[in-house]
């Protein structure tokens, strides 16, 4: 059975005929891109540095490819916006779905409007190995538009096709355009969120008008001094340390969360600094206990040596709310609805620090 032979509102469009239309490559002005960068040594688009990931892990080298937290912004009056994603899907997922594995998602902000709402998801087809085209269709206003990148997917070129007597401009830049950097776990990076935009902290970027970078590695946020040490030397206006799930135990915990936030207060005397505990406290309290006494443990010392920019989110504040155990889809990984709840308890500390 094909279901969408039965539900045509579920048949996947990835063929663009509109005519008079021009491919753009986002590597060009007027596009300005946000949260990844392009090795032009892979011919593809990183989260940091090549040199750097490969000295942290396999893990993190592996996943740096995925542009997790990547956007790519532009202003146009254009009524069809059209991509052309080049790419190698990564395998299927059984828990996240393909729109959030490796699609792309539209959002928009019209003048005189407060932010961004989202506005069009480029959904991928199934078994796709070398990327896909999707189109879309606008009411031809003029709008700052966003296009967030796959969560769990690589990117080697991405073209946006617009009108050819359209215009292109830049977009309006972020009100906070020194990001916010997260480091931490697969919860981080996006797993498991529908699409991009749904990320906790594509949330928070889009209420607070904040640029950010996602550095969140699946399985990999394990604080290794490498890593540690480009984070220490990142231009940030805010850093949120949310590695818990990663570290093997809490003992090993104890040996890297406390230096981690030596490293990087030595270099950023005055950053503000979040630590995060890990939201599944409210599914398993004893088990994770340990890990949460440790990162307060790090807040604390903080606090007790005179640092007054750090800051402590217990997990079990991440899902609070009535149905609580809805938040996840597999009681570790953030649905949607989880990762609302984690942006609307984070962004009250970031939209303060801000």
């Amino acid at each position: 059975m094909k279901i969408e032979e039965i539900d045509h509102n579920l048949i996947v469009n990835t063929e663009i005929t509109e005519p008079n239309i021009i491919w753009l490559n986002i590597r060009q002005a007027p596009f300005v891109l946000y949260g990844v960068t392009y090795n032009e040594q892979c011919g593809c688009y990183t989260r940091m540095p090549r040199t750097i990931a490969d000295q942290v892990s396999d893990g993190v080298a592996q996943l740096n490819f995925n542009t997790a937290g990547g956007r790519v912004r532009f202003r146009t009056n254009s009524d069809f916006i059209g991509i052309h994603a080049v790419m190698e899907n990564t395998g299927l997922m059984p828990h996240i779905p393909l729109t959030g594995q490796s699609g792309l998602d539209l959002y928009r902000k019209k003048d005189g409007e407060s932010s961004e709402k989202y506005y069009h998801t480029f959904i991928p087809p199934m078994g796709m190995h070398a990327g896909y085209s999707s189109p879309s269709y606008t009411d031809g206003a003029l709008a700052d538009y966003t296009i967030h990148f796959p969560l769990y997917d690589g990117i080697k070129e991405l073209y946006i096709a617009l009108k050819k007597d359209a215009v292109i401009l830049e977009p309006a830049p972020y009100a906070h355009p020194v990001p916010v950097v997260y480091y931490g776990s697969s919860i981080t990076q996006g797993g498991c969120a529908s699409r991009p935009g749904n990320s906790y902290q594509a949330i928070i970027s889009r209420s607070l008008d904040t640029d950010y970078i996602n550095l969140g590695f699946s399985g990999s946020g394990k604080a290794e001094d490498p890593m540690v040490q480009y984070l220490a030397g990142l231009e940030m206006s805010i850093f949120v340390c949310d590695y818990d799930h990663n570290a093997p135990d809490a003992e090993y915990l104890k040996k890297t969360h406390l230096p981690l936030y030596r490293t990087i207060r030595a270099k950023q005397p005055e950053l503000p600094i979040i630590f995060l505990s890990a939201p599944n406290i409210l599914l398993d309290p004893k088990g994770w206990e340990p890990r949460r006494n440790v990162i307060r443990e790090t807040y604390q010392t903080a606090l007790a040596e005179g640092d007054k920019n750090v800051y402590f989110i217990d997990g079990a504040e991440l899902f609070d709310g009535d149905d609580w155990d809805s938040c996840t889809v597999d009681g570790t990984h953030p649905n949607d609805l989880g990762f609302y709840r984690m942006a609307m308890r984070i962004k009250k500390e970031i939209a303060r620090l801000l």
